[in-house]
């Protein structure tokens, strides 16, 4: 029997190590299910959460950015009591820079669901909490008294 050469060996072992790296890494192609991307308040209050982004489906694009689909965007007071809920079909995600847009469409809802928005197209930065609403936003306020002064006003502008 012949000894293998040991350059033959070597490129056997290079191609079996780079086929295992190949192996280990996500493909760029592939979406996750069950996505979700948690940001903290600052201290004092640093286990509170203050905001959790969520999917159903995250896929990768190009630049590090991610298309989520099916997006929750849910945010907290910081004694943990949940504040607004925010829902869209999908939108781009760039984790890196803490900013969500999309130019379709969204609904923003109170916890208590005294008060809701609907819209086309925004844009979320994470630092500040901001949310741009761009186009046909629509505002529905539930059981919000109406004051004295109000509608006395309103009762005066009519009667003229």
């Amino acid at each position: 029997m012949k000894p293998i050469p040991a350059s033959l060996i070597l490129a056997a072992a290079a191609v079996s190590a780079m086929a295992l790296c190949a192996l280990a890494q996500p493909s760029g192609g592939r979406s996750a299910t069950g996505f979700s991307s948690v940001d903290y308040y600052p201290a004092p209050h640093e286990q509170q959460v203050k905001e959790r982004l969520s999917g159903a489906e995250a896929q990768p694009l190009a630049g590090g950015l991610l298309l989520i689909k099916q997006l929750r965007l849910e945010t907290f007071a910081e004694d943990g009591k949940p504040e607004t809920i925010v829902t869209a079909p999908e939108c781009t995600y760039d984790s890196p820079n803490g900013v969500a847009y999309s130019a379709g469409p969204l609904r923003v809802d109170s916890a208590d669901g005294n008060f809701q928005l609907e819209g086309e197209g925004f844009l979320w930065h994470q630092t500040n909490s901001c949310l741009n609403i761009s186009n046909s936003v629509r505002a529905v306020i539930h059981g919000m008294p109406v004051l004295p002064e109000a509608a006395t006003a309103a009762g005066k502008n009519k009667s003229q």
